[in-house]
């Protein structure tokens, strides 16, 4: 019996040697690793790393993929231009499957730093045509006509999206197949349960900062789960480039945590907010003095095509826009000072100086910000009813 208790006993202490042992070989395996992803190509060549990155087939898939160049670059126009197998992104046939890459803008990178960068492109046809998920190349175009630029449009724009659990799907923090306590402490709230992932949107924050893009704030939203963060003000096409690389971004950060990041607009259905993109917008007519006679002739010239404003606002977005949770009933256009309900809505500061900027609060969260801007400049600059 007393040997019996013995080998029993060196049985679990070699057992649990074995497992010491492993778990040490683990930490210093995650510690090489690290060292190594941060390792500083500085010091030991001129050579820098590009990480391309482009909108796949669904319009909101987010691929890249990366290359060496022999030293720094900052200016898009001295990139070279990339291929890639468009029929694993469902953008080309298989048997004409190159499509090329064309850099756009550039941004340091915040996961490799040093001199290496993130480079937003978009996509063409060995021909030079643009392939139709590219929908930057019309947006520029439109950015670029004379009586755009004159008006040097500014966006703001407001991205919700919600963090969810791995497997799952289901809200981060949220109990598994269950509900946390109604809506009402979670907008910009505190503590463990009512701030969800504040680690990934702190991170997140940082890094575009870091990266050159103009965020220009976060916070908890009104769902559980569900974050925002606002990129602006942004002049003209740049706005689109700077919220697709904010969301590459905060595509890589969620993945380092392990969590899923969803930009659905109604994610849990019932007496639960959606998640939008409220698009605030000023032209330098709305800026300059009796600027707000120029807003209310735009936002009557939104209404009189708000069919087709919400036919490209973003997937989904009926789900969304019900008239409830702080949003407009999606067939119905309205506009108010302060009010959340609207489709428009204008500012108080906004009324009392009477100029500056209004909020077009109908983009879902899965808009694609190319489409959304350039249409509001189209629509408010240049269409005449």
């Amino acid at each position: 019996m007393v040997f019996s208790v013995y080998i029993y006993k060196q049985r679990n202490q070699v057992r649990s040697n074995y497992e010491t042992n492993k778990m040490s070989v683990q930490v210093g395996a995650k510690s090489l690793l690290d060292d190594l992803i941060k390792l500083d190509l500085s010091d030991t060549t001129e050579k820098i790393i590009a990480e391309y990155v482009w909108i796949g087939g669904s319009g909101m898939d987010l691929r890249s993929k990366a290359r060496t160049l022999s030293g720094p670059v900052t200016d898009p126009s001295k990139l070279p231009k990339w291929n890639y197998d468009g029929s694993s992104t469902d953008q080309a046939t298989g048997d004409d499957s190159e499509v090329i890459l064309y850099p756009q803008a550039v941004f340091k990178d915040p996961f490799r730093r040093g001199n290496n960068i993130l480079v937003m492109c978009d996509a063409y046809t060995p021909g030079g045509e643009p392939i139709p998920t590219n929908k930057r190349f019309n947006a520029d175009k439109i950015f670029s006509h004379p009586n755009v630029l004159a008006e040097e449009p500014w966006y703001g724009i407001e991205q919700e999206y919600t963090l969810l659990q791995k497997d799952v799907n289901w809200p981060l923090g949220w109990p598994l197949g269950g509900y946390p306590g109604p809506q009402g402490p979670y907008y910009c709230g505190v503590g463990a349960d009512k701030a969800m992932g504040r680690d990934i949107v702190d991170s997140h924050y940082k890094a575009c900062l870091y990266s050159g893009i103009n965020i220009s704030g976060i916070n908890g939203e009104v769902m559980p789960g569900q974050w925002e963060f606002q990129v602006g003000p942004s002049v003209g096409i740049s706005s689109g480039d700077q919220l697709w690389m904010a969301r590459y971004i905060l595509e890589r950060i969620t993945e380092i945590a392990g969590v899923v990041l969803s930009f659905d607009p109604k994610p849990i259905e019932g007496d639960w907010n959606g998640a939008g993109a409220h698009t605030n917008y000023s032209t330098k007519s709305m800026r300059n003095d009796g600027g707000i006679n120029v807003i209310k002739k735009a936002i009557e010239k939104l209404g009189l095509r708000h069919k087709e404003h919400i036919a490209a606002y973003g997937e989904g977005n009926e789900r969304r826009l019900t008239g409830r949770h702080e949003t407009a009933d999606i067939n119905n256009f309205s506009w108010g000072v302060a009010n959340r309900g609207a489709s428009v809505r204008v500012g108080r500061d906004t009324e009392k100086a009477g100029k500056g900027y209004f909020e077009d609060r109908r983009p879902a969260s899965n808009m694609d910000p190319y489409v959304v801007t350039s249409m509001i400049a189209e629509t408010t600059i240049l269409w005449n009813p």
